[in-house]
């Protein structure tokens, strides 16, 4: 079954609009997931809304979005003025400018999807746009708005799509000085580095997704499925396998490097 698009709107970029059709680029549906029960019953428990002061449900047509402005005191704001704001970027993203794609450093890309043609009529004005965009290295920076809120955007060319990604915020991405100042100035000594380099050299391969697993997922398959063969039988309790001790400090790093680079050498042959 074919998926359905995320978003579906226009790229624009000064009288040249094509249709395009946005999904995301990564997905986490492959991952276990859990419900919440009722371990009396095994029931699923439902969430509700409940007011903080009666202690009553709220039922979804009472909800409603409040800024608030004082103690217990808030500006309402109903759906139809949130869905107004920011109009003209909920079915358009119009690229406004351009940048070279290495002046926007990685810690500024948030979430990335893949924007393509919805119409094979718009194909042609995708390309040129695209192809343009490849050919000086440039990203276009634009505004779409995302569930209700407006998002600044990088379009990316990739192949023969271009990758939309949005941007975080400049009060969401923190400065990195606060959090590295209280790093020495020291140099660090030349032969350790050039023991490092070798261990580097020796530890390099070529990327490949299968070097990100998660051993997490795969235990938690295990115990599913053994608990799915043992559902009806009587539970029988696991032995606890022993913590691992904890490594011992490091106190003379040369000497580590060289075992490291050591077992590193052993473990080829």
């Amino acid at each position: 079954m074919a998926v359905r698009p995320y978003w579906k709107g226009y790229l624009k970029l000064s009288l040249v609009t094509c249709p395009v059709q946005m999904m995301p680029a990564t997905s986490e549906n492959e991952k276990v997931r859990f419900h919440t029960l009722n371990r009396q019953t095994q029931n699923r428990v439902v969430s509700q809304y409940v007011d903080s002061v009666t202690g009553k449900a709220v039922k979804e047509k009472d909800e409603v979005k409040g800024y608030q402005r004082g103690e217990d005191e808030y500006v309402i704001l109903e759906d139809d003025e949130l869905e107004n704001v920011a109009l003209d970027s909920t079915k358009t993203i119009d690229i406004s400018t351009f940048t070279p794609r290495d002046s926007i450093e990685w810690i500024w890309l948030d979430t990335p999807y893949y924007l393509s043609p919805n119409d094979p009529v718009g194909q042609e004005a995708f390309s040129v746009i695209r192809d343009a965009m490849e050919a000086q290295n440039m990203v276009g920076i634009s505004r779409l708005v995302i569930t209700r809120r407006e998002r600044a955007v990088m379009l990316e060319p990739r192949g023969k799509g271009i990758v939309l990604w949005t941007l975080r915020y400049g009060d969401e991405v923190r400065d990195e000085d606060t959090y590295f100042e209280g790093i020495g100035d020291e140099q660090a000594d030349s032969d350790m580095i050039q023991l490092i380099q070798q261990l580097i050299k020796k530890q390099t391969r070529d990327w490949t997704p299968k070097m990100l697993i998660d051993p997490v997922q795969d235990r938690l398959l295990d115990i599913i499925a053994m608990k799915k063969k043992a559902l009806k039988k009587p539970s029988k309790s696991k032995a606890k396998a022993p913590a691992s001790p904890a490594p011992n400090n490091v106190i003379n790093i040369m000497d580590a490097l060289k075992k490291s680079l050591a077992a590193e050498t052993r473990s080829r042959k």
